[in-house]
């Protein structure tokens, strides 16, 4: 019998689950380039055409981090202003806002949480262009969507949400790339790049031990790498159970760089461009500060910290968040098993969060 499936004597390896959905990631990917880049296409022209004068992004948990990954794609690629909705405003205080000519686009990896569903619901009936990105295209959001993207991850078992996560991020960029015309290159050598993070497992579990008996992390990024920030701190809070702080390094600088020490493991995503040029008076300010400084980017940034894990060079900012989060992803697997726990089932979880 193969590990994925132990015989009566074997017990599960703990994270198998997650182990094994990470590893199918460079494949979502190519299907999605193969597959359904033609459909996000034949949908992102058919909202350009209706010009919308805004976009409002809606989502929770990791597909939140995807929709701000968006919100930074609208805004620089298109100059076209973006927000993140509060859906409590319409599912709990019953505002009514005018969203004529406005975008909305929901992503949720189920489409089955019963807020996103009546938040969609209600901007549709606001006269919003309405968009589901989801991984069930049979789900209530897409149902109650005008249009809908399929990111066509695969059935995603474990509760740590990893494929769908990169799978989202590639559909939102090839789709916002629709939008103005692009034909996605950038994103083309993705899948192979994606393969060949993952193989590097050993550098990862190494980078792990530092974090074993962490009491709490602080992770910092800026620009398209800040979206990343938050996706990694939120595994390692729900596989790990280390409190984990995400910041904009900019907002770090107003008060939170106050809490890190000679001893405070700081994990910084220094993405190749204007974000991480943006970050370096940051970066400055951790290492005068002691902080065990741990960088997710290029070999100098690396080598001028604590430790690190050196991503490919030559990859447009605008599509390395989806590369960036691979090995966190994997760090928050390895700590979690270090740690002695299962990271396919933190506790208090459920796959499909019926917020209200």
């Amino acid at each position: 019998m193969t590990a994925d499936n132990p015989t009566p004597h074997e017990p599960s390896r703990p994270g198998r689950i997650m182990s094994g959905e990470m590893a199918e990631q460079p494949d979502v990917l190519r299907r999605i380039l193969d597959e359904g880049a033609p459909r996000i296409r034949e949908i992102a022209g058919a909202i350009a055409e209706r010009n919308p004068r805004f976009v409002l992004l809606t989502a929770r948990g990791t597909s939140d981090n995807a929709a701000l990954y968006a919100k930074y794609l609208i805004e620089v690629l298109l100059g076209k202003p973006a927000g993140l909705t509060s859906m409590s405003t319409t599912t709990a205080y019953g505002a009514e806002p005018d969203l004529t000519d406005c975008l909305v686009v929901t992503v949720s990896q189920s489409g089955g949480s019963p807020d996103l569903v009546a938040s969609a619901k209600a901007a549709r009936r606001a006269g919003a262009i309405t968009l589901a990105v989801t991984n069930n295209a049979d789900s209530p959001l897409a149902e109650v969507s005008e249009y809908h993207i399929d990111v066509l991850a695969g059935p995603e078992k474990a509760l740590p949400a990893t494929k769908t996560y990169t799978a989202e991020l590639l559909s939102l960029y090839l789709f916002v790339e629709g939008l103005r015309g692009g034909d996605g290159a950038a994103a083309k050598g993705l899948p192979d790049l994606a393969r060949a993070i993952l193989e590097r497992k050993d550098e990862v579990k190494e980078l792990a031990q530092r974090y074993r008996f962490a009491q709490r992390l602080v992770i910092t990024s800026r620009g398209y790498g800040y979206p990343t920030a938050r996706e990694a701190a939120l595994k390692l809070m729900e596989t790990t159970y280390i409190p984990a702080g995400p910041f904009s390094g900019a907002d770090l600088l107003h008060g939170p760089l106050a809490m890190v020490d000679n001893v405070s493991p700081v994990i910084a995503i220094v993405p190749d461009g204007k974000g991480g040029e943006a970050l370096q008076p940051v970066l400055d300010r951790l290492r005068g500060r002691g902080a065990d400084l741990v960088v997710i980017g290029q070999r100098d940034q690396v080598e001028a910290a604590s430790a690190g894990f050196v991503l490919p060079s030559g990859v447009p900012e605008e599509v390395q968040p989806i590369l960036e989060i691979l090995p966190l992803q994997q760090l928050a697997y390895e700590v979690t098993v270090a740690r002695g726990q299962d990271p396919d089932a933190p506790r208090a979880l459920a796959k499909v969060t019926e917020t209200h």
